[in-house]
């Protein structure tokens, strides 16, 4: 999943010197928000999918990666960003404190909303007598430092809502995107700029080995910032090249399918089979960066309407679906304790998870969500 950008029309990006045109705006509803849409959906099976019947990572080992959604989500947010202000924070239109207020307002609202809700749950549970399915996991005294999304930056909070380990993460993104982007505009040679964020998440997983004594990707949630920040710059390093036009369509075309086919043939190996994880770890990212670079590349020719709402809703589905399948599962799981029920039927239920979650997505981004960010936008104007 990744978190929603809001969608404001995605500026070609000039040098310092220049001050940028406005540009034909790219439009929704392409393979970049089916991406995304698909990402967010990865997410929610790979937290869904210790509940059913049987664990679904013993069907196949990819179940147990979801790691590699999340990856692209990281990597999305960078590509996006940039796509979406670049040219504003080069132009000197948007400041560095009130970009940073604008996503922070983007993702703080619905989190504490969503963490809020959770909090009254698990108490009118305790107080009813019974616990919330999986109880270890809502430990009170993590509860103030994911308020105050701070939980990514090194304090142990591996609790409530889980993903949003991430968005603690980009918020220290978000603050250091100005100052990164006028750093990517100096570069001049486009085929650079991918080539410097890999370098740069090369770089950062060789400190995780060396200092934290484990791969990027298996970091603890509670060192996000470590595992978020070089694949951010990547995705950033991968807009600024987009904005050069570089690389060609056809080109374009090659890295899309071709990092597609890739990721999809490497995921039948067996990660921890390999002699070094980052034999399987690089070459994942490689393909995540070619998809990403590719979709991003290509016009949107035929846009979707449905593929345009479901990316939208792509951010009320990351954090809100842990609290949904708290309230599902919890009832589920004593459902199954209490009456014999087949395992045919189980798996239905396990299944019917997945619209559920959704449609409860729709319902907060409908109802709640949009509604608060449309009170807020006026303020973060500035008007």
């Amino acid at each position: 999943m990744s978190v929603t950008i809001p969608a404001p029309p995605f500026e070609s990006a000039t040098p310092v010197t220049a001050r940028a045109a406005p540009s034909k705006p790219d439009l929704r509803g392409g393979a970049l928000d089916f991406l995304r849409l698909l990402a967010s959906l990865l997410i929610v099976l790979y937290h869904f999918g210790a509940e059913g019947p049987l664990r679904i990572e013993r069907f196949h080992q990819v179940f147990a990666r979801g790691f590699l959604a999340t990856d692209f989500f990281l990597i999305l947010s960078g590509y996006v960003l940039g796509r979406a202000y670049g040219a504003s924070t080069l132009s000197g239109r948007i400041s560095p404190a009130r970009f940073w207020l604008r996503r922070a307002a983007r993702v703080w609202p619905g989190h504490l909303m969503v963490l809020a809700a959770m909090a009254l749950l698990v108490l009118a549970l305790n107080t009813l007598g019974t616990d919330a399915h999986k109880p270890s996991r809502f430990a009170w005294d993590q509860l103030p430092v994911q308020a105050l999304l701070i939980h990514a930056w090194g304090f142990a909070s591996d609790g409530w809502n889980l993903p949003s380990w991430s968005l603690s993460a980009l918020i220290v993104c978000y603050a250091l995107f100005p100052f990164l982007w006028r750093a990517a505009n100096r570069v001049r040679h486009p085929a650079l700029l991918p080539l410097i964020g890999a370098v740069v998440v090369i770089g950062f997983e060789i400190l995780s080995r060396q200092v934290f004594d484990q791969a990027l990707a298996d970091l603890r949630l509670q060192f996000g910032v470590v595992r978020a920040f070089p694949l951010f710059i990547l995705g950033l390093c991968l807009a600024r090249a987009v904005e050069m036009d570089w690389p060609s369509e056809k080109a374009a075309r090659i890295l899309l399918f071709g990092g597609a086919g890739l990721l999809v043939v490497w995921q039948a190996l067996d990660r921890y089979a390999l002699p070094n994880v980052l034999i399987f770890d690089l070459p994942s990212l490689i393909a995540i960066g070619a998809i990403i670079l590719g979709a991003g590349r290509l016009p949107v020719k035929r846009p979707r309407a449905w593929i345009e709402q479901g990316a939208k809703l792509s951010f009320a589905l990351f954090i809100t679906h842990i609290f949904v399948g708290v309230i599902y599962w919890s009832a589920v799981h004593k459902l199954i304790d209490t009456v014999p029920i087949g395992i045919g039927w189980q798996w239905l239920m396990w299944l019917a998870s997945f619209p559920i979650a959704y449609g409860a997505a729709w319902l907060f981004h409908t109802y709640v969500d949009q509604p608060v960010q449309d009170r807020l936008a006026p303020w973060l104007r500035g008007r």
